[in-house]
């Protein structure tokens, strides 16, 4: 649905957190949007809260002097816990105001799995069904279309984007479970005080979390199946790191007895690249490092793999591979800033398909 005017009214609800701000970060640099009205539940300032947005101008408020706003909103962007999105989703989308969900609220179409995930009934179950997932760089066309889009959760965009072409070709043996471990930034964590994630207690430390099943599983499963075929196993572990924000996500994967034979690194990172171009010149914002390896036995060539820190700031995602021969194992490896592609930058991504404007408006910038 193309923009009516010439610019974007865009309100930020639950913009107290790490995500809102960074949403209010970047699209104070969006070309086509010329007002942002982000809330706070409390009587906060927002340059306290934000100091890197001082002097922007930007001051919070309430979701009901938001919701006065009505005749000027063009998109709302919902960053707050799960079970508030739901509850004031269907008031916006009533009046014609698009959606971008943030938080885990519509990710699921079925509200007993959404129940079972996250522990509440779903308060707008007729809206699931509805609800577009908003990867995309797999589901563009029926983001351009929809009025409520769910985005995915932080871990869910960077292993998705570097198991999906290996899925839809068929090159692993699905019989034995997909071993995805991850390491998120403390900024995962939320910005409520507590002391596991204070600078003392993390630093030289790692804060392994939800290992009998983290809340990403399941959306994770759902929609590795969906691009696979057929159902699929997975072991997922997570762990918090000694740095503030980035995902570090290795997985491997048994390669199908079919082409064993023939499987190599360089056959990988062809598969890769084809999916997802080279450099700009198909999916932007997906980069797969290519440089060949020298050949010697137990060499340590570190940048032949994606670099977190080469990512940080930005919306792009870096993908690697390699493969194990002796022992049949596909290893991929995907990074991205979880606050940027894992959240506020591909919210924005959406936010720019769905109003038809260029893809990469305000998410241009490279890594830090």
């Amino acid at each position: 649905m193309p923009l009516k005017n010439d610019s974007l009214s865009v309100g930020v609800v639950g913009a107290t957190g790490y995500t809102g701000g960074e949403l209010c970060r970047l699209l104070l640099n969006h070309p086509q949007v010329n007002q942002i009205s982000p809330t706070a539940r409390g009587d906060e300032q927002f340059d306290r809260v934000h100091s890197n947005l001082m002097g922007s101008g930007l001051e919070f408020l309430g979701v009901d002097d938001l919701k006065r706003q009505e005749n000027d909103l063009d998109v709302v962007f919902f960053c707050a816990p799960s079970g508030q999105a739901m509850r004031n989703v269907p008031w916006f989308l009533e009046r014609g105001i698009r959606v971008i969900d943030v938080s885990a609220d519509f990710r699921f179409s079925d509200p007993e799995v959404y129940l079972r995930v996250y522990g509440s009934e779903h308060t707008a179950p007729e809206l699931l069904p509805e609800a577009v997932y908003g990867l995309t760089e797999l589901n563009r066309e029926n983001i351009a279309k929809a009025r409520l889009v769910a985005n995915p959760g932080c871990y869910v965009i960077t292993a998705i984007l570097a198991l999906t072409p290996l899925l839809r070709a068929a090159w692993a043996n699905l019989d034995v479970p997909v071993h995805i471990s991850a390491v998120n930034g403390t900024t995962g964590a939320g910005n409520e005080p507590k002391r596991s994630i204070m600078h003392a207690e993390v630093l030289n430390s790692m804060l392994p979390y939800s290992m009998e099943g983290h809340r990403h599983g399941p959306e994770l499963e759902t929609h590795l199946a969906a691009e696979a075929g057929r159902p699929l196993t997975m072991d997922f572990n997570t762990a918090h790191g000694n740095f503030a924000r980035g995902i570090f996500l290795q997985a491997s994967l048994a390669v199908h007895p079919a082409v064993r034979e023939v499987m190599t690194r360089e056959r990988i990172l062809a598969l890769l690249t084809d999916f997802y171009g080279q450099g700009s010149e198909k999916e932007f914002f997906v980069r797969v490092n290519t440089l060949p390896k020298t050949g010697e036995i137990n060499s340590k060539e570190y940048e032949v793999y994606p670099s977190l820190a080469s990512v940080i700031g930005s919306n792009y995602c870096h993908i690697g591979a390699d493969y194990d021969a002796q022992r049949g194992i596909i290893k991929l490896l995907s990074v991205t800033d979880n606050l940027v592609k894992g959240a506020a930058g591909s919210a924005i991504q959406n936010m720019n398909v769905m109003f038809g404007l260029h893809e990469t408006a305000a998410l241009r910038t490279y890594g830090l």
